[in-house]
């Protein structure tokens, strides 16, 4: 059972955040408020770094946070799909390729990962995050700036990162979160 000291530290609130943003970036998609979806999907993005980074520098990392992170980022790319379809239109189907090969490569090695551990994995690769950091930039510079060429890149990145991910579920004999790379976990 999760208690409510477990929940409120600062690294878990930063992650729960995201659960608050979801319904109000999908309320500022619906009304057609680009700057106000863009400014809070930034803030967004922000507290999936400093999640994890205060988790580290005040020793709470913690399996709750790992799964609550991964919750929080499907309720976040799943808000950030429709948000981006309702307020973008023409350039999700100008790109739909590209989001595909990244929603795939995000859905991918969590399918695989729930299909044999029966549990969402919680990797939180060096990979996925540079993954992430790079989707993140591209899905800015494309809306904002209307340039394509970064989202293509990410769309690689965002496919390697999965390939690694995939790799780890199929190699691990048992469920483990917060593994930075394959590299490191044949050298654990």
């Amino acid at each position: 059972m999760i208690t409510l000291k477990q929940l409120t530290t600062i690294p878990n609130l930063l992650t729960c955040s995201r659960f608050v943003f979801a319904p109000i970036l999908l309320w500022f998609a619906s009304q057609q408020n680009e700057v106000g979806f863009l400014i809070l999907l930034m803030i967004s993005f922000t507290t999936d770094v400093l999640d994890g980074m205060t988790a580290r520098l005040l020793n709470q990392s913690s399996e709750l946070g790992a799964k609550l992170d991964t919750f929080a980022d499907i309720i976040i790319y799943t808000t950030i799909a429709i948000s981006a379809w309702w307020l973008w239109p023409d350039t999700v189907l100008q790109q739909l390729n590209y989001f595909i090969v990244i929603v795939v490569s995000y859905l991918a090695p969590i399918m695989i990962g729930f299909i044999k551990f029966r549990a969402l994995t919680s990797y939180h690769t060096w990979l996925v995050k540079l993954a992430v950091f790079v989707v993140a930039s591209a899905f800015f510079i494309l809306f904002i700036f209307d340039l394509a060429w970064p989202l293509h890149l990410a769309s690689l990145i965002a496919v390697v990162a999965a390939i690694e991910e995939i790799a780890i579920t199929l190699i691990s004999k048992k469920l483990q979160s917060d593994i930075a790379s394959i590299w490191l976990l044949f050298h654990r």
